[in-house]
């Protein structure tokens, strides 16, 4: 099967995982999970796998190849709320609702009997089961970010295995969404109350990276869905349940644009590599690609029969 250049995979509450082709907006493949939620998908530096994070398991497929499913990821007990890869391409990152962080091991086996042995860490405070929400790495590769139901964001080092940092932007209002800025200078989190968090990142005197509170973006009214900020180091999208994506310059926090024509919740956003484009995903049923210059719809990629609820793209 030959890969695309430009990979486009959407997950929908109608139980399928959908791949797009870029330019006609045609579905080009399906694989089907009954009865099973997906609720983040990230396409692996090589653009060989796909991972979903599902419930209470993490699902690996093959991309290139009509068997899909090659991997399955347990040791969770609770909803999978967010996956990620390292940049290696070796090992894998998630979160969940039963208040773990873990890396898996994508090279050791995969047998029945050594599904858990994939993993190779996990992370979570003693006594605490306060789910998570959402996990990013730090491009150093070695700090994980997590942020919970409870409104605090913990900085998890890899080398000392220990929670090193916790932030508490809002209190008792839980953070949605976490993005770093490619060169790792950045942190944005996004709240259920619509607010946008922003710290400078600066490695400290010590080891530990310090985080510096530098601005507080009141971006929507209601929910914020998820945030990302561009690769180029010039945006910052939030995606909200106002229907809308909005674009923020970074360099003074000010509206760019906003991004219209969804007609629900706007759940999840990724950017192009060269930041020139923008994917959304919806519980309208839609996943749109748009224009960062004019900010207008260019694409609309319709088949899910229920809402979408993920995406991810991958266009290196």
């Amino acid at each position: 099967m030959s890969q695309p250049s430009v990979i486009i995979a959407t997950a929908s509450y109608d139980f399928t995982i959908r791949f797009w082709e870029a330019q006609s907006a045609s579905c080009y493949r399906a694989i089907n999970y009954p009865a099973v939620n997906v609720n983040k998908l990230e396409i692996s530096p090589d653009k060989r796998h796909l991972a979903a994070a599902c419930n209470p398991y993490i699902r690996l497929f093959d991309i290139n190849s009509h068997h899909g499913h090659v991997r399955t990821f347990v040791a969770h007990t609770s909803n999978v709320t967010a996956v990620g890869f390292h940049a290696d391409g070796n090992s894998m990152y998630s979160g969940s609702d039963d208040g773990t962080v873990r890396i898996w091991d994508l090279r050791a086996p995969n047998r029945p009997e050594v599904y858990e042995r994939n993993c190779l860490k996990a992370y979570h405070l003693d006594g605490s089961v306060t789910p998570i929400n959402t996990v990013v790495l730090h491009p150093n590769q070695i700090e994980l970010i997590s942020g919970d139901q409870d409104g605090i964001i913990r900085v998890w080092d890899t080398r000392m295995n220990s929670c090193t940092i916790e932030l508490v932007p809002e209190p008792d209002t839980a953070i949605r969404s976490l993005s770093v800025m490619r060169d790792g200078s950045m942190l944005a989190a996004a709240n259920d109350g619509g607010t946008c968090y922003i710290w400078n990142i600066v490695r400290g005197s010590q080891v530990i990276t310090e985080f510096e509170p530098i601005h507080k973006l009141q971006a929507h009214n209601r929910h914020i869905l998820k945030c990302v900020l561009s690769p180029d180091n010039k945006y910052l999208a939030t995606a909200s349940s106002d229907k809308t994506v909005k674009i923020w310059n970074v360099d003074s926090f000010t509206l760019d644009k906003v991004l219209t024509g969804h007609q629900r919740w706007v759940w999840d956003c990724a950017f192009s590599v060269d930041a020139k484009f923008i994917l959304t995903a919806s519980s309208d049923m839609t996943a749109r690609l748009w224009s960062m210059e004019e900010g207008n719809e260019l694409r609309v990629y319709r088949g899910h029969n229920k809402a979408i609820v993920c995406c991810a793209l991958n266009d290196v």
